[in-house]
């Protein structure tokens, strides 16, 4: 029987392998090169915004019913903006504005400069918001760094309303200066240091770069209370006021009722003091100074 030998050549085999490794090779260094790597990440995603803001507020009510922006103190505000998408963001933010007004200011109006009111009080503000882009907003995206916005929310602040009488600062809430908690006017109660708020407002914002933006935002808030002001209904009877352990006049009356200072006391008992029908409103104006909180995205195959 006659026996064949037949001989592979192993040569074109190991060709081809080395000829796959090699390839395979050069393929794994050029995906994971620096620039190549930079280049699969170069996807970057804005996820939001962490930001300050600084300006003023005014205040709006019973002592001014013109809603004039005569006497403008500080605001501030520190918040978190959470982007959905280029358009629209939520918004979580801590605000203080100190606001105040004084009937000396109504020169227009003689029954109100005579009623010699006044007020300040500091404002504590925790707000949730949802921001609208009027255009795209894409910071680091020259074309996009622009754009008109609207907001509207939902807040809650406490409040504490003080005058000043004799050099003395006094807190007016628990004088009751309305007759509230005296038993002469059981229908009405003492107001409470907290109250609810509607923010609406409109604002400007630019992208310096992808890193940070300012801002330009007017924030209006109405309120559940009117008693920002201690200011509210009617004069009450001074038989409300029981005067102090030595015999003179309590605080409570000396506040109720302060145009004795300026001349004969107006406040008949029954008198219109405030206007109960419309509560009282505040705003701010703020230049916002916001840093990006960004991620990276690789971008799609596709």
């Amino acid at each position: 029987m006659a026996t064949f030998n037949v001989l592979i050549d192993p040569e074109p085999y190991f060709t081809g392998m080395r000829k796959k490794l090699i390839n395979a090779f050069v393929v794994f260094i050029v995906a994971f090169l620096p620039g190549n790597r930079l280049k699969a990440q170069n996807s970057i995603v804005q996820e939001g915004e962490f930001g300050f803001g600084i300006g003023a507020g005014h205040y709006f009510g019973d002592l001014n019913t013109r809603a004039r922006l005569n006497r403008p103190k500080i605001a501030g505000t520190v918040f978190f903006r959470k982007n959905m998408g280029n358009y629209i963001a939520l918004r979580v933010g801590v605000s203080f504005a100190q606001l105040g007004y004084s009937d000396q200011y109504n020169t227009h109006n003689t029954y109100m400069y005579t009623r010699n009111l006044s007020f300040n009080t500091n404002v504590w503000e925790l707000a949730l918001q949802g921001d609208f882009n009027f255009f795209r907003f894409m910071p680091g995206e020259p074309e996009y760094s622009f754009t008109p916005y609207i907001t509207l929310g939902a807040g809650v602040f406490s409040y504490d309303p003080y005058a000043y009488l004799r050099g003395e600062k006094i807190y007016l809430r628990p004088l009751g200066t309305e007759g509230q908690g005296s038993s002469l006017y059981p229908d009405r109660k003492q107001y409470g240091s907290m109250a609810i708020c509607i923010p609406f407002g409109a604002g400007i914002k630019y992208a310096f770069n992808e890193r940070m933006n300012i801002a330009f935002e007017v924030l209006h808030r109405f309120t559940t209370t009117d008693y920002l002001d201690d200011v509210s209904t009617t004069y009450v009877d001074p038989a409300a006021f029981p005067p102090n352990p030595d015999g003179s006049t309590s605080n409570a009356q000396l506040l109720s009722d302060r145009s004795y200072e300026l001349g004969d006391p107006i406040g008949i008992p029954g008198r219109q003091r405030g206007n109960s029908k419309q509560k009282d409103q505040f705003v701010t104006a703020m230049v916002h100074l916001t840093f990006n909180l960004q991620s990276y995205h690789c971008p799609s195959a596709k």
